[in-house]
């Protein structure tokens, strides 16, 4: 009776497989040790979002710890469904807590350690991972909306830019400026924030251009 039980069982698992129902991208992202794939030398990402489209270039020698994270989290799906929370004009754009707590959470504390300077600045377009401090950078990344050259003493490291969809970035929505909680995002996802922050723009899907 029991191979029987679990013959059925590894045959409804194989039918959600070839149905499309286990995402085996999305059971990765659970576990951050397991992608850790060096990112080419230049590559560029496409973020596809409810404002619009805009692409990222990013150079891994700017800065190999953050280009090799950012690689690997675009290529499995990690910014899907991310919202842009934190919104402020003249200063910068910022996202990169996933949606699903589930998922979030491994990544919370999954720290890359800090890429030193290579001569580049937070200007107009560039974009930077979020830190608390030193090499605490997970998946937060922010994109400049002006000169912001007084972060580059500060540790954030440029590790791309904007160079198609500017105009998208400049639109996306700022009325709520700094409201949504970090923490809440956290622990309860985007379930908390399509409830009390419902006009925030999102990426629908950000992709790995070949």
């Amino acid at each position: 009776m029991k191979k029987s039980m679990f013959a059925v069982v590894g045959m409804l698992s194989a039918a959600a497989v070839f149905a499309g129902q286990v995402d085996f991208s999305k059971a990765k992202l659970k576990t951050p040790a397991q992608l850790t794939e060096q990112a080419p030398a230049s590559f560029k990402a496409t973020f596809d979002t409810s404002k619009g489209v805009f692409v990222i270039e990013v150079h891994r020698a700017w800065a190999p710890n953050g280009a090799d994270r950012f690689y690997n989290l675009v290529k499995n799906g990690f910014y899907d469904e991310t919202r842009f929370f934190r919104v402020v004009p003249d200063f910068m754009v910022q996202f990169g807590i996933s949606g699903d707590p589930a998922i979030a959470a491994p990544w919370q504390n999954s720290n890359i350690k800090d890429d030193p300077s290579t001569g580049k600045s937070n200007t107009k377009g560039m974009v930077s991972f979020a830190t608390r401090g030193a090499n605490t950078r997970t998946t937060q990344i922010f994109i400049n909306y002006a000169n912001n050259a007084g972060l580059d003493r500060q540790g954030f490291t440029p590790f791309g830019e904007v160079t198609s969809g500017m105009d998208v970035v400049e639109k996306i929505n700022a009325e709520y400026a700094q409201k949504p909680d970090q923490g809440r995002i956290q622990s309860e996802g985007n379930a908390y924030l399509k409830a009390s922050f419902p006009k925030l723009d999102y990426v629908k899907k950000a992709t790995i251009e070949k």
